[in-house]
């Protein structure tokens, strides 16, 4: 059997979008504890019952396991910084966020997209986790858009939706990706022996898939586009952009050439924009804490995503 290896099999899971949760309940010291997680889904409407993925190496292992019951708290896009403080080593955390004890008795968030208070139905075993199913006993639909997390970012529905109308769906606009592999960024030379971004012109509307298709064929590697990264006039030329976060795989491009993040050819880019997307990148790339633009090829305004979890 071929060996796995565990970051780059994590870094695969990572693909799949997902909510971000905040899970609660007490210790045997009746104080609240909480931790961020994603690995949580819906099981069952009758009855209705929920899972969470626990680590065993986990500092709330003991408590969660042996815990009468716990919480599940669905952040909505406006809680970023409630999911930082949850998955660091914060004193004090829950003095960061309004919430009270549910009706089953762990604690619950104000404002989150929605709660639901459990009691402990099973534990399963799952290898290095254990899968905690809680049945609900109480629950609040709190009608806000859920807090999105893939590949290592949070996301939001609706500033990706604000990104997509601001492009213009239904014109053609240059649609151009932020290709990344292990530290490096996928630059092309044009004839004036300049680097740029790979950028195709498509309609707005096929951006993602189009996008897709564009870098495949050009650079032969396996590609994956994800979040919307920057959206910008360019008021000289007058076309709209739209650049994605992409990933691509192992392989030698046909096209192009990777260069470490640390030491991009900024004096040799091909437009002043495409030099400043880069160096945003590397430098949000260094902390972990993805924004999006919106504005010209001059000014704009970069909107804070979030920090990795």
């Amino acid at each position: 059997m071929t060996a796995i290896d565990p970051r780059t099999l994590r870094d695969a899971f990572g693909a799949f979008l997902t909510g971000v949760t905040v899970v609660t309940t007490y210790n045997q010291d009746e104080e609240p504890i909480g931790f961020t997680a994603n690995s949580f889904t819906s099981v069952s409407l009758d009855p209705p019952l929920l899972i969470v993925c626990l680590a065993r190496t986990s500092r709330n292992f003991e408590t969660l396991t042996n815990a009468e019951g716990f919480a599940v708290n669905i952040l909505s896009e406006g809680q970023k910084e409630v999911s930082n403080t949850f998955a660091r080593p914060v004193e004090n955390r829950f003095a960061h966020v309004d919430w009270q004890k549910g009706p089953h008795g762990s604690p619950v968030f104000s404002d989150v997209a929605a709660w639901f208070d459990c009691s402990l139905h099973k534990i399963v075993e799952g290898g290095d986790h254990v899968i905690l199913i809680g049945k609900v006993e109480a629950f609040a639909n709190g009608l806000a858009n859920g807090l999105g997390y893939a590949r290592g970012t949070y996301f939001t529905a609706s500033l990706t939706g604000q990104a997509v109308s601001a492009a213009a769906s239904d014109s053609d606009v240059m649609v151009g990706g932020v290709v990344e592999r292990d530290g490096e960024i996928l630059l092309l030379r044009n004839e004036a022996d300049k680097f740029g971004l790979p950028e195709c012109i498509i309609t707005g509307a096929a951006g993602p898939d189009g996008l897709h298709d564009y870098l495949t064929m050009t650079t032969g590697l396996p590609i994956s586009v994800g979040q919307i990264y920057s959206v910008y006039e360019n008021r000289t030329a007058g076309r709209q952009h739209i650049v994605y976060r992409c990933t691509a795989g192992n392989g030698v491009p046909k096209a192009g050439q990777f260069f470490s993040i640390k030491g991009l050819p900024i004096a040799r880019m091909a437009t002043p924009a495409t030099g400043d997307i880069v160096q945003r990148f590397a430098a949000e790339s260094s902390i972990g804490n993805f924004g999006v633009y919106f504005g010209t090829e001059r000014t704009g305004k970069v909107h804070q995503i979030g920090r990795k979890v």
